[in-house]
């Protein structure tokens, strides 16, 4: 097992229902998106990728969709090991809809989810063998039953008869792989069901991302301000060829 993700959905309803109706995303509601999701960063567009092969970017990339009902975020910067502690406009983003957080990193066996619906936290489980759980809140969803019940239990290697019993009833990947079935519709290993969402075929738009500075900002702001001087020493001809000179709105002479 090799999977990982940095995945963040918002959805109206249900994930699953609106991923298999989607077809292209929308660019300009993606790009909005992802600016709303990462104030004070810096965003220039990037190639593109599958959702199969994008849900854990490099380090400065984003891939993100917005298809109607439902948005999708890759980003490592997702990866919390207590997703409770999101930050607050991600979570203020998701107001008045479900929203579902998946992150899983395969060489140290770590999974987190968490669910929100209208921006309350109603179940969060973040876990790896070595530090045991590390967050569980609210009650186990269905999906969850059959792990904590013992019937996925991880087997000793024949070979190996002193190693020490797996450090949890359930390997974790294994249980994230379910846990994205059941949230998103889809799994990144193993068997898909006939009814799986093939992840192939949703294209995510690429995003590389860079923070801004204090003196990054300052030089936008300082930009800004002598584009309005420009606009307001220049001379416009209006239609009758008539000269007008002085005060032109800042936000229309940028397009902004």
């Amino acid at each position: 097992m090799g999977a990982k993700t940095g995945l963040l959905a918002y959805a109206d309803g249900d994930i699953p229902a609106a991923l298999r109706q989607a077809a292209e995303a929308d660019i300009a509601k993606t790009t909005e998106l992802v600016g709303r999701l990462h104030p004070g960063w810096g965003m220039e567009a990037a190639e593109g990728e599958t959702l199969g092969e994008g849900t854990y970017p490099a380090d400065g990339l984003t891939y993100a969709a917005s298809f109607p009902g439902v948005d999708i975020v890759c980003d490592r910067r997702l990866m919390f090991d207590r997703p409770s502690q999101l930050p607050e406009h991600l979570i203020a983003a998701g107001a008045g809809r479900r929203m579902v957080l998946h992150a899983m990193h395969s060489v140290v066996d770590w999974l987190a989810f968490a669910v929100w619906e209208d921006g309350r936290l109603v179940r969060s489980l973040s876990l790896s063998p070595d530090s045991g759980v590390i967050e569980d809140i609210g009650e186990p969803l269905p999906f969850e039953a059959p792990y904590w019940a013992g019937d996925h239990p991880v087997e000793k290697d024949p070979d190996w008869e002193d190693e020490p019993s797996y450090a949890l009833p359930f390997h974790p990947l294994e249980l994230g792989e379910q846990a994205l079935r059941a949230l998103f519709g889809f799994i990144l290993e193993g068997w898909p069901a006939p009814d799986d969402i093939d992840v192939d075929e949703l294209r995510l738009h690429g995003f590389r991302l860079t923070k801004l500075t204090g003196r990054d900002l300052a030089q936008r702001a300082a930009d800004l301000e002598a584009a309005a001087q420009r606009m307001r020493g220049a001379t416009h001809r209006v239609p009758d060829g008539t000269s007008l000179s002085g005060e032109v709105p800042l936000g229309g002479a940028l397009g902004l």
